[in-house]
């Protein structure tokens, strides 16, 4: 995707080192445009806790060059399995993190050490050339339900629901959510987002918003409150929203808030479509409520917005009154049955273990 008319992706390989690997710090954006720099696991792992990468696909591809940076330093089988767990552990919600340091091992395990580098970078190019390929498939896919929307409108304007960030941010590029959104456009397609701020962390309001703005769609910034309300007066034609692990059965797991997006568009007759990769779907897990681990991050995310300042300053302040504990969990479960269909890159099915396996026949 482009910002001012440059081409990205979110994650590369150094052009002029051949190495070292390069992403943005999402915790900078949209106030400032950050590339950083990563040249050992380490630094990998503090980029995918602190959030500076997020977004299941992304966090799984940027985790596959951290392998890369590891064997760097020791391509040892005792140091490549310690650090590729250390790597898993970041962030416990999203599959693709440990899907693609899985597939990294698998390949890794049976090549010998004086030739791991090579294979490490080479796999880590072929995910991430995947997911590009993959989500620009769930593109395609995702512009024909706006089409459609458009289409029962006599070519009038399409609202689109959206929550958090599943653009290109959120991915190698092109996004889940996002990415029908990028596509409808291009066909010429009038259409509208409404991008939900999403506490906490706002990624909504600062990343989706940023996003969408550099590439000249239209789009209005709404509080996570209002979707409901929104909803009633018919002023959303459908929902799309991103997920961080899929189970067999269709459950979804998303960022904190899309269960009640989904309730309310199931109240409204709103159709919540939710777009994700096959890596994102946990073939083990049947029942998503029960069995998939909810990140609790920091109560900081919660009590305290970072924002710029009448002056241009960035500042941190603290909005919560002084002594009263927050709990943040990261993310919620959106049972099945709220679920209109799921968006992958093999085409759309019903969020339903025959749906799945519908597209998926292999995983009978």
């Amino acid at each position: 995707m482009k910002i001012d008319g440059i081409a990205y992706r979110s994650v590369w390989v150094d052009a002029e080192d051949g190495w070292s690997v390069r992403i943005f710090d999402q915790t900078k954006l949209p106030w400032e445009l950050d590339i950083l720099r990563l040249t050992n696991v380490d630094q990998t792992a503090h980029a995918i806790k602190s959030m500076q990468v997020r977004g299941a696909p992304l966090i799984g591809a940027v985790a596959a060059y951290g392998v890369c940076l590891a064997l760097r330093e020791d391509a040892s089988s005792d140091a490549m399995e310690r650090d590729c767990a250390m790597l898993a552990a970041t962030r416990p919600t999203a599959v693709n993190l440990r899907w693609a340091i899985e597939r990294m091992l698998a390949r890794l395990r049976n090549t010998r050490p004086e030739n791991r580098v090579a294979a490490a970078y080479d796999e880590a190019a072929r995910i991430c050339d995947e997911d590009a390929a993959q989500c620009e498939a769930i593109g395609r896919y995702g512009a024909d339900l706006i089409a459609g929307a458009s289409a029962a409108k006599g070519g009038g304007r399409v609202n689109v629901l959206t929550h958090c960030n599943a653009g290109w941010l959120a991915t190698v590029d092109w996004g889940t959510a996002i990415a029908p959104i990028y596509r409808a456009h291009e066909r010429g397609i009038d259409v509208h987002v409404w991008v939900d701020e999403t506490r906490p962390r706002n990624q909504g309001a600062a990343l989706t918003a940023f996003e969408l703005g550099s590439h000249g769609i239209a789009h209005t910034v709404i509080a996570d409150n209002a979707g409901g309300h929104l909803m009633q007066h018919g002023q959303v034609d459908l929902a799309i929203v991103g997920t961080d692990r899929v189970t067999r059965t269709g459950d979804v797991a998303n960022k904190i808030g899309t269960y009640l997006k989904a309730l309310a568009a199931h109240d409204n007759n709103v159709p919540f479509w939710v777009a994700l990769p096959s890596t994102t779907i946990d073939w083990a897990v049947s029942d998503g409520v029960a069995e998939i681990p909810i990140e609790e991050r920091s109560a900081a995310e919660v009590t305290h917005l970072t924002g710029r300042t009448a002056a241009g300053d960035l500042a941190t302040i603290q909005v919560t009154a002084p002594g009263s504990p927050a709990a943040n969990p990261a993310f919620d479960v959106t049972p099945a049955r709220l679920v209109t269909g799921l968006i992958t890159e093999r085409g759309r099915c019903a969020a339903s273990a025959e749906g799945l396996l519908s597209l998926f026949p292999e995983r009978r």
